[in-house]
């Protein structure tokens, strides 16, 4: 059996995201999911993150991003698909 193509998704994740671990979080649970990609802090206070693996994997790393870690109160998570790229070695955090 093949290996599940991979998708790229770039997330836009809006309400209270900074401050309170997110970045952190995201790297932990794309790492736990297997996922490539980056993460980090926009000015507006929004966090925009890049998931690339398994369709699935990334799928429901979306969905927790939807909650966030414990002292997050995520408002939004809009996304779109990027272009795909190779998976990266570890997901990481850009400052």
């Amino acid at each position: 059996m093949s290996e599940a193509p991979h998708i790229c998704l770039r997330a836009r994740i809006t309400g209270r995201v900074q401050g309170v671990w997110y970045r952190a979080w995201t790297r932990e649970t794309a790492q736990r999911l297997g996922l490539g990609g980056w993460v980090q802090n926009l000015p507006d206070g929004a966090v925009l993150a890049q998931f690339v693996g398994p369709e699935a994997a990334v799928a429901a790393m979306i969905e927790a991003c939807r909650t966030g870690p414990r002292d997050a109160r995520v408002a939004a998570v809009e996304t779109e698909p990027v272009e795909p790229v190779p998976p990266l070695a570890a997901f990481r955090i850009n400052r």
